[in-house]
């Protein structure tokens, strides 16, 4: 990150230049507090059956998953012993970080401008909101994003990113991501 204090992510400043504006005239806002605005965005990593043959693949997804977020990720631990998975509670299964403010701009300017295009076969991302305003998706590699050196990746890992907006509807919600160049397919 940079220590210069004057720095604004590029998003950010889109956001509040145009993206408000064009927001407000769409849908008739009264207030300016109306507005949706990005919230935070949660990465998560499942690491599933790797993790219970060994321990060490949740380390590996948490320092991934830290490079990629560019803050410390939390591990995420079973809450429940499933004998059947061999699973004991307590066990770590993956990684999760939760993205606000300036940072949360950054990882959404890199995903969308840098992340996406490295995608195999990329045709777009479907659509999937969950009738709040809340916008979730995945990625089957988390390689795509420069900060990992596939050189050294011992596995690759699936990436759950969830974008919550303080959007009331999800048509809002699509408008206000479609502002920030998200490529949906739909």
């Amino acid at each position: 990150m940079l220590d210069n204090t004057d720095y604004t992510p590029r998003l950010k400043a889109a956001y509040k230049d145009n993206i408000r504006a064009a927001l407000k005239e769409e849908f008739g806002y009264k207030n300016e507090m109306m507005i949706p605005k990005l919230e935070k965005i949660v990465l998560n990593i499942g690491c599933g059956r790797a993790a219970v043959r060994d321990s060490k693949k949740a380390k590996s997804a948490q320092a991934d998953l830290t490079l990629i977020a560019g803050q410390k990720a939390l591990t995420t631990t079973a809450k429940n012993s499933i004998a059947g998975f061999r699973v004991r509670e307590g066990m770590p299964m993956g990684a999760k970080v939760t993205l606000r403010g300036d940072r949360m701009y950054e990882f959404l300017d890199r995903l969308i401008t840098i992340a996406m295009p490295r995608i195999r076969d990329f045709r777009g991302v479907k659509p999937s909101f969950d009738g709040r305003g809340n916008f979730a998706t995945g990625l089957k590699e988390h390689i795509v994003f420069p900060e990992i050196d596939f050189d050294k990746v011992d596995e690759n890992w699936g990436m759950d990113i969830v974008i919550a907006t303080t959007a009331e509807t999800d048509a809002e919600a699509k408008s206000l991501l479609k502002a920030f160049n998200m490529p949906f397919n739909a």
